[in-house]
This record gives C-alpha cells, sequence and structure tokens, in this order.
C-alpha cells in the first residue's frame, strides 16, 4: 500500500497508543459521494449535499462550496472520511477519486487533517459485522446514543455520523459506551500523525 503523507498506515499504531487531544475536541465526519455526501458536523447534527447528475463535472463545485464554509465556521481539529471501496469499477472510481481530492485540498487550506476509515472497519465498529446493512448502521446508532437520521434512505447520514464518532472514540473521548472488541477495529483505519502521540489524556484543561 501506498502512503499517503501525513497518515499512518493500517495496523502500524497500537490502540494504546492512541493520541492526546487538544481541548474542545471537534471532528466532523464526511461520506462522500458524487451523488449524496454525508455530513455529521462535531455538534452531530446531519445533512446530505445532493448534487444533479446533469450538472456533470460542476457536482464537485458544488459540494465543495457547500463544505467550505461550514469547515470555516466549525473549526474541527480532525475530518473523518469513509474511504473509496476496495473494488470499483473504474468509471465509478473517476467522479469519486475527483471529490476526494477536491475535499482533500479544502482540508488542507483549513489546516484541518483527515483520516480514512475502511467501509468495512466502519461496519465492524458500529455493528460488529462487516455485512452491515445501511438500515443496520442508522438503527446502531439508534441502539447507541437514541440517534435518529431523516431523509436518509442512502445511510449517507448514518455513516457520516458513526466517521464522526470514530474519531472522537479514536482519540480517547468516547461518546457513548461500547464493547472494547469495535472500538479495537479503528487500529485498521489511517490516523494522521498529529494524532499519533503516545497516550490517551483526552482533552487538555
Amino acid at each position: 500500500m501506498t502512503a499517503i503523507p501525513g497518515l499512518l498506515l493500517p495496523g502500524s499504531l497500537d490502540l494504546d497508543d492512541r493520541p492526546a487531544v487538544p481541548a474542545g475536541f471537534r471532528v466532523i465526519g464526511l461520506d462522500l459521494s458524487i451523488t449524496s455526501t454525508g455530513v455529521a458536523l462535531p455538534d452531530g447534527t446531519t445533512f446530505r449535499i445532493r448534487t444533479r447528475q446533469k450538472d456533470g463535472p460542476r457536482r464537485l463545485t458544488v459540494i465543495r462550496d457547500r463544505l467550505t464554509p461550514e469547515v470555516a465556521e466549525q473549526r474541527p481539529h480532525l475530518a473523518v472520511i469513509e474511504d473509496l471501496p476496495t473494488r470499483m469499477h473504474p468509471r465509478s472510481l473517476k467522479p469519486i477519486a475527483a471529490l476526494h481530492g477536491v475535499v482533500q485540498a479544502l482540508l488542507i487550506d483549513a489546516d484541518v487533517p483527515w483520516a480514512y476509515v475502511p467501509p468495512l472497519t466502519l461496519k465492524k465498529y458500529a455493528c460488529d459485522n462487516g455485512r452491515a446493512e445501511k438500515s443496520d448502521m442508522a438503527a446502531a446508532a439508534y441502539l447507541a446514543d437514541g440517534v435518529q437520521f431523516a431523509d436518509d434512505k442512502g445511510g449517507d447520514q448514518a455513516d457520516a455520523w458513526w466517521l464522526r464518532t470514530a474519531g472522537h472514540d479514536w482519540c480517547g473521548l468516547p461518546l457513548f459506551t461500547m464493547p472494547q472488541a469495535q472500538r479495537d477495529v479503528l487500529s485498521k483505519a489511517e490516523w494522521p500523525e498529529r494524532f499519533a502521540q503516545q497516550g490517551v489524556m483526552g482533552a487538555a484543561a
């Protein structure tokens, strides 16, 4: 696997070596899709950014222009993004890969590091099942924290919400109780170097 600068390869960091985090830690979750991107803001609010096929490549700018002010206003310390599927037809891969590049550039400009969580890892973390369906992810969020998602047939908001949750969990500030075995799978994700310091110290005073 080729490493992306600033990211840790999956499995390269023991879970006990999770990072210290800043006060008022803020995480944004991003389930990127060229047609319907799911977003979970640091306060837990979720929404979708929908685009129209007829807009073609301009869909990239629609998503960028919607995310840019949110990132500027929310000032997240960390973005957690669902990684690309391991198997994807080249024709489908091109637009979503382009979107990832656009979002990475946006985050670089805002000085926000990002993590990548593979879809299988996210499902195992949320549901203890790598084959979990979208409805399972939403049900798991409700059971874990009483959260429900309006207008989320595709599960984009649920995935983004779990990505945000995973960022808090990895960084030693879990939002609720979960089985340790499910938390352990987060070591398979790619985490930015600035959140790879030894020891979990929680939010700084």
